[in-house]
């Protein structure tokens, strides 16, 4: 029998419908091949845990701006509401989405398509609280850390226990996008993601999305904390040396989620190939669909318009053919800023980024075959 988790006051299942990677802390994968609504609901939407879900009471709960500000505040959950609200839809996508499909396979959780959702997020921007506390105008990055403690799995491990945190830029933080979330989908955030508050960071990759968030830290040098450059960081060259970046915007993608891989599917028909894109600080504005495994690409065709940091949902109509056989499948996206997905993984990423077209092999058959 599956966990019960507590939102709002009221009791539900949090494991129904999910692809389970791990149980505890829950990792928890949507199966997007059965949801095709521009919102994800958000009892399927991914979930991503590093350390125990902690557990928290509205009543009790204090969120402190702190650091390089010119007045610290303690807040309350009251405190924010009061403040008045704005709703932003963004998507998020775990940074380690579509890792199993990496050759040869890479450590961590093995998510296949589904660590990516498109909600509504409901709360204070940032930069009304860093108005407010009166931020420094030496600062160079906001931390913001979770009330997840623990210790991470991925080496090197530290000695002892550690918070979960992660920074962004101070123009990142800056911008009204950038929520102080309290409501996920118009209703209470869900315990897994992240109740009574979190941060909401559109464009980014989730992991900057801090859940549980209990501190918001302005700091005058750049944070090195694990998650920051041990975890989540990249390799980038400079001076013809080695060096550590941490990761960030997300790049420009799109899934195929139907048909899924292994389908078999009907021969000389038309089959409506289905499926999501979307970019970081950019617009998709072209999704292309090859059905010979690359050798060719055709123009999907937009369900929804550009919504600023939400995903794109788009389909194609394949004409099967009248041969059984096996297809690969494949779609790539381009951006606003004339960003295309590129043919392959770039190793600098490690286990991260998998941004490339993903095969998705199916089978051209008659029924019953």
């Amino acid at each position: 029998m599956a966990n019960p988790r507590t939102v709002g006051g009221a009791t539900q299942d949090s494991r129904v419908g999910y692809v389970i990677r791990q149980m505890e802390p829950p990792n928890l994968e949507t199966p997007l091949d059965l949801v095709d609504s521009f919102i994800t609901p958000s009892d399927l939407f991914y979930v991503r845990s590093h350390l125990p879900v902690p557990v928290i009471e509205r009543e009790a709960y204090r969120l402190t701006i702190d650091g390089a500000v010119d007045s610290p505040l303690s807040l309350s959950y009251d405190d924010l509401v009061r403040m008045g609200s704005e709703t932003r839809v963004a998507t998020l996508e775990c940074a380690g989405n579509g890792r199993v499909f990496l050759i040869p396979p890479a450590p961590g959780a093995q998510w296949e398509l589904g660590a990516v959702g498109n909600a509504n997020w409901t709360g204070v921007p940032l930069s009304t609280l860093l108005e407010r506390a009166g931020l420094a105008s030496d600062a160079v990055e906001i931390v913001f850390e979770g009330a997840d403690r623990g210790k991470p799995k991925e080496e090197p491990v530290p000695p002892g226990e550690i918070s979960y945190a992660r920074g962004i830029p101070r123009a990142k933080a800056l911008q009204p996008d950038v929520l102080i979330a309290y409501q996920m989908n118009g209703e209470d955030l869900p315990r897994d993601h992240g109740f009574p508050v979190r941060a909401i960071v559109p464009g980014h990759f989730g992991m900057a999305s801090v859940k549980w968030l209990t501190r918001i830290h302005a700091v005058r040098q750049p944070f090195l904390g694990y998650w920051q450059t041990i975890d989540y960081g990249y390799w980038y060259d400079t001076d013809g040396m080695a060096a550590r970046g941490s990761l960030g915007e997300m790049l420009v993608k799109s899934e195929i989620l139907r048909p899924r891989v292994h389908e078999k599917v009907p021969p000389n028909q038309v089959y409506p190939i289905f499926g999501y894109a979307w970019a970081g600080e950019s617009d998709v504005v072209s999704v292309e669909v090859s059905t010979d495994g690359g050798q060719t690409w055709a123009v999907a065709t937009f369900i929804d318009e550009i919504k600023r940091h939400a995903w794109r949902r788009w389909r194609f109509d394949w004409h099967t053919p009248q041969n059984p056989g096996e297809h690969v499948l494949l779609s790539r996206a381009s951006d606003s800023s004339s960003n295309v997905q590129p043919d392959k993984h770039d190793p600098h990423f490690g286990s991260y980024v998998i941004n490339y077209p993903l095969p998705i092999l199916v089978f051209v058959e008659q029924a019953g075959g």
